[in-house]
């Protein structure tokens, strides 16, 4: 017999196969010897000392499995605007355009063009329902005026129509042989900030976010220029987002950014693994420690993307404090403190990466030297009533003013902290009228986009409705940008027009609250490709109402106010709605 997490089994019904590696899938299987030794001659691998990377982790392995050639043709587009992605490029040859800020428009980019229903559009949609599931009024190629698309699947290319035009309409930077494009982004997941395309013919080494992540490891001059293109375009930026630097001048805020320091914790592809725990009925969430309850304060913390746990030792075991998202901020408290009092004091708390965390630590030092000066006085006294909160909060079994500790784990362990706009129910108020359902679907034209159904705690269900995370991981790989933010409200919402079927973003979504649905004509009759003469798929999900005037049809059709959409990040509004 053989012991598992779910029982014993007999050793005749057992299997064995071979742990699975991380490069069991190479990204280019098409690498060959004669591709990895041209691409070592080139910078800025030409210049690394290759025994420096361990057996384990070769320098032309990384090569090998971790990049791949792409070429493309003049005006393709490259990278958009808002895009989350998790890679870099390396142009090897040709040139590409940045274009600069505005950048191009919504639809030149696969998005939705967003704009407020009126009233009696609104209206109208309940009086227009189809006969029949999903129809469309279309379900050919995405072309419009400006952009079109060549190929299939996730092979799909986008490219810009009149080139000459966006030369002249446009401001745009030009990034030549031998340049790197992307590796903020493939670092942090965070959205790309610029809009690239190919100037002309060109070809390009396309870099896993891994191979970024183990190159910076063993050679320091590779990771000292990608931190310097981090710091001549995001950096300052991004710490502008910390309340107490928004005191300092430029000048200052120039010399924080020269000794602000680059940290991840955790995994960057938690949901591969939580949605493969989650299909074998596994549940569970790994941290990895930050920072440590009792650890000297030796840096102002900043979450730059992913999630992380703040906790606090109660007795033999940890009390969960709330969630920090992407621009929190931990360690404040006690630096403020420590530089006014005589009686020092370590974190009051500690801090875990959730899947994983990209974190900016500016020293202590500093902060006393440059920030704490310019500071007022109301800064430091607000800083030290939270401080007191930290403190008396050692001393209690329980809070009311806190969240539910069980419940914070639920959302932990489950990933709901990604929700910025998760579907609870009260089951207790529910009655199961699925008023919330039709409702959806007399706003979708007769096409529900939920169902009320999922995990539950206690009486609190959270239905399998799209959350419209902090990190939205489905929409990294789309080929042609249908699935994006809105500019409305930031919702995560699919372009249909621009959507070609190739089933990315519902692979990814850890929660599995993305469908493929086979498309209908007028008529009913399932749409079929001509090509293969498959039904034509489309993906499907809640998209918040973000373009009607009375938000959510879901919430605000429960008569019983046993529905709302949630900010997981919102600790004050979760626990009022959990106390009520």
């Amino acid at each position: 017999m053989i012991e598992t997490a779910s029982g014993q089994i007999p050793v005749e019904k057992s299997s064995t196969i071979s742990r699975p590696q991380r490069w069991n899938t190479p990204f280019d299987e098409n690498m060959g010897d004669k591709e990895v030794a041209r691409i070592l001659t080139l910078a800025p691998f030409v210049d690394m000392d290759a025994s420096r990377f361990p057996a384990a982790l070769p320098l032309d392995g990384i090569i090998r499995n971790d990049t791949r050639r792409r070429r493309f043709q003049r005006g393709d587009l490259l990278v958009r605007a808002g895009d989350y992605g998790n890679s870099s490029f390396l142009i090897v040859s040709g040139s590409v355009g940045v274009i600069l800020p505005p950048g191009l428009p919504e639809s030149m980019l696969g998005h939705t063009q967003t704009a407020r229903r009126g009233i009696g559009q609104t209206i109208s949609r309940f009086f227009t329902k189809s006969a029949y599931p999903e129809v469309r009024i279309s379900g050919g190629r995405y072309v419009t005026n400006e952009v079109a698309t060549l190929g299939s699947g996730e092979g799909t290319q986008v490219y810009l129509r009149d080139i000459e035009k966006i030369l002249q309409t446009y401001q745009v930077a030009n990034l030549a042989t031998g340049e790197m494009f992307g590796e903020v982004a493939a670092l942090a997941r965070t959205p790309r900030n610029a809009s690239v395309f190919a100037l002309e013919d060109v070809e390009l080494l396309e870099i896993r976010w891994q191979a970024l992540r183990d190159i910076r490891r063993q050679v320091n001059s590779y990771r000292q220029y990608i931190d310097k293109l981090y710091r001549e375009r995001n950096l300052i930026t991004h710490l502008r987002e910390i309340d107490v630097f928004k005191y300092l001048d430029d000048a200052v805020m120039e010399k924080i950014a020269e000794h602000t320091l680059f940290e991840s914790y955790g995994s960057f592809d938690w949901h591969t693994a939580f949605k493969s725990r989650a299909n074998s009925g596994q549940r569970g969430s790994e941290s990895a420690p930050i920072a440590l309850e009792g650890d000297y304060a030796d840096g102002l913390l900043f979450i730059r993307s992913g999630f992380a746990k703040i906790t606090q030792q109660i007795n033999n075991g940890h009390r969960s404090l709330p969630v920090l998202s992407s621009g929190g901020i931990f360690g404040l408290e006690e630096i403020l403190h420590n530089s006014r009092n005589d009686n020092v004091i370590p974190y009051q708390t500690g801090l875990y990466a959730l899947g994983y965390s990209d974190v900016l630590r500016v020293p202590t030092r500093i902060i006393e030297r440059f920030v704490i000066p310019s500071l007022p006085e109301k800064v430091f006294s607000d800083m030290e009533n939270k401080l007191q909160f930290h403190v008396r909060a050692k001393d209690k079994t329980s809070d009311h003013e806190a969240l539910d500790a069980d419940f914070l784990e639920f959302t932990v362990e489950n990933r709901y902290i990604n929700g910025t706009a998760t579907m609870m129910i009260n089951l207790d108020r529910c009655i199961r009228c699925d008023e919330c359902v039709k409702a959806c679907a007399d706003t979708h034209h007769g096409n529900p986009r939920f169902v009320r159904h999922g995990l539950q705690h206690e009486n609190q269900m959270i239905a399998n409705a799209c959350m419209h995370c902090a990190d939205p991981v489905c929409m990294i790989g789309c080929p042609t940008g249908a699935i994006h933010r809105s500019e409305l409200g930031g919702e995560v919402v699919i372009n249909d027009s621009a959507c070609i079927g190739c089933t990315s973003c519902a692979n990814a979504c850890p929660y599995d609250n993305i469908r493929m649905v086979e498309i209908r004509g007028q008529e009913g009759a399932v749409v079929l490709d001509t090509e293969t003469g498959t039904p034509i798929l489309k993906a499907t999900k809640c998209d918040y109402c973000y373009n009607l005037p009375h938000g959510p049809a879901c919430e605000n059709a429960c008569p019983h106010d046993a529905l709302v959409r949630m900010n997981m990040s919102d600790s004050e509004a979760l626990n009022e709605w959990l106390n009520r």
